[in-house]
């Protein structure tokens, strides 16, 4: 697998809290020359981007990284970020509904923030450090009937990472039009390989580069 093919999978990732905008205009200026998928930013800097960066994916996070806003909440952040100029909207569940057990609000709150995207790509956030396996089958049938576009397996801060025994497990249980996204804990190239590999479409990284381009010079 070639750097560029590793790269059209990547979204390149920038959501420290002290992210200054020159530190998120220097991601958007590598996202444009190594042709990653997305950046993924906060959403305070996404109007930004799209004036400076009209031909770039934009990702942004809502409902992160803990998750527990309401419903209502997550549906605005959601818009927001649309009218701002975001392509696609990652969200975090509402972790503890998982563990009370309320999948069905879990699926319905999904289902609310993909309706406000429409058309816009939705990514939901599970965090599997906190699940247990019969609660991340659970999920992978609430995000494949909620509609949305993926699952993705974590924030990058929660107590763990994406590992690949978790994306095995979702490929068994989400629906043909659910697609895959591993973050956090990635730090090789054999890493980003094995993810890709067992079926990942996008992997959230800040690092991607370091891992794969040592002079910030060869993309092949």
């Amino acid at each position: 697998m070639t750097n560029s093919e590793i790269l059209s999978h990547i979204d390149h990732t920038l959501l420290r809290p002290t992210a200054t905008r020159q530190e998120i205009f220097t991601l958007c200026d590598e996202a444009v020359r190594y042709c990653t998928a997305s950046v993924c930013i906060p959403p305070a800097y996404v109007r930004a981007v799209r004036e400076k960066y009209p031909e770039l994916n934009i990702c942004t996070v809502i409902g992160f990284p803990l998750g527990y806003n309401t419903t209502a909440v997550k549906c605005y952040e959601a818009a927001d970020a649309i009218s701002a100029g975001a392509d696609e909207i990652d969200m975090v569940i509402n972790l503890g509904m998982v563990k009370n057990g309320d999948m069905a609000a879990v699926e319905n709150e999904i289902a609310a923030v993909k309706r406000t995207c429409g058309k816009i790509t939705l990514k939901v956030i599970v965090e599997t450090c906190y699940l247990t396996g019969e609660e991340k089958t659970a999920l992978c049938g609430c995000v494949t009937r909620a509609g949305a576009d993926y699952i993705k397996t974590s924030t990058g801060f929660g107590t763990a990472g994406a590992c690949i025994e978790d994306i095995r497990l979702f490929s068994r249980h989400i629906g043909p039009g659910v697609k895959m996204k591993a973050a956090g804990g990635v730090k090789s190239r054999e890493d980003l390989e094995m993810f890709l590999n067992a079926g990942c479409d996008r992997i959230g990284t800040s690092s991607a580069l370091k891992m794969l381009i040592s002079d910030r010079g060869d993309k092949s």
